[in-house]
């Protein structure tokens, strides 16, 4: 397969509910991190004692500084969802881990409470899918998701994900996105 992807173009996607678009601030999400069901369910935490804890100062700065840094990025593409009724960032989408021998790229996608239950997550997923199979041309689309989040595992469903495997000892469910969802586009 062998392909070079140019991550370094951010683009600006829009759908009816959100706009995918380049970070330009850093605090919001910051803010979205410390939500305690949030990072129990990306894994930020290991017990729901720790989910209350707030971050100590060194995280947060180093967490602020990283946000920041997201533009600059030619291995990955970080984009924010803009709550198109708000106007507020409610979470990101990203593609890491792009692998140019198979074509292969991760997927990852965050959204804080105030983006839940309004289909923003269904809509931010399949934006940036269809970005990435489309324009991007990537082979596969996979990621890792806990399988005590069954609300992410509907958004990936929604978006074309097909489980391919659970990891042994772990609470992960391996799902891939290949382009047969983007037939009926």
């Amino acid at each position: 397969m062998s392909q070079k992807i140019d991550f370094s173009n951010k683009p600006v996607l829009e759908g009816s509910k959100v706009i995918l678009r380049p970070f330009v601030e850093a605090e919001i999400m910051l803010a979205l991190l410390e939500e305690p069901e949030l990072r129990k369910l990306t894994g930020s935490v290991c017990s729901d004692e720790e989910a209350g804890e707030p971050s100590p100062q060194e995280e947060i700065d180093r967490t602020k500084q990283w946000y920041l840094t997201r533009n600059e990025q030619t291995n990955r593409l970080d984009l924010a969802i803009v709550d198109k009724e708000s106007g507020n960032v409610v979470g990101e989408v990203v593609f890491n881990e792009y692998n140019e021998d198979t074509g292969n790229v991760n997927f990852r996608i965050l959204i804080g409470q105030a983006g839940c239950n309004r289909g923003i997550g269904s809509e931010a997923a399949s934006l940036f899918i269809h970005y990435g199979m489309t324009v991007l041309k990537v082979h596969k689309i996979g990621l890792e998701v806990y399988s005590f989040n069954p609300r992410a595992e509907r958004v990936y469903q929604k978006a074309g994900f097909v489980m391919e495997g659970v990891k042994r000892e772990d609470f992960s469910l391996i799902i891939t996105n290949t382009e047969s969802i983007y037939k009926s586009l």
